[in-house]
């Protein structure tokens, strides 16, 4: 579906990819795997992404987190008002992006807490 979805401009195309809940708390989550630069310590998001994810904030009233592979996370408002405008390339598919300096974001546990073992699990 994500293959035929790319070539349309349906907000659908970037649907996120996790829904989590605990207890009652829901929140959506798109994994940004690789978009992270070692080099200049910013975070990449695509801005179309950006703007889909805002209207499907809106429309759903459900938060919307980008967990990236270090385990930082950003919300679309934090791309949006702290990212800047990457330059488009002829490398790739020039796609526009935002990137957010990394500092900006948040650690995995301070947005979802730290994870607590199931009554049920057993040492091993």
């Amino acid at each position: 579906m994500r293959y035929a979805l790319r070539s349309t401009n349906s907000s659908l195309r970037w649907t996120p990819d996790l829904i989590s809940a605990n207890s009652s708390r829901i929140a959506l989550i798109d994994c940004k795997s690789r978009m992270t630069s070692r080099t200049t310590n910013r975070h990449a998001v695509e801005r179309a992404a950006v703007t889909a994810h805002l209207q499907l904030t809106a429309w759903t009233q459900l938060p919307i987190y980008y967990v990236f592979d270090n385990l930082d996370v950003l919300t679309p408002y934090d791309a949006l008002t702290t990212g800047r405008n990457s330059p488009r390339t002829t490398a790739g598919s020039g796609t526009a992006y935002y990137l957010i300096p990394s500092h900006h974001a948040q650690p995995f546990e301070t947005t979802f807490g730290t994870p607590h073992p199931h009554p049920t699990a057993s040492a091993a």
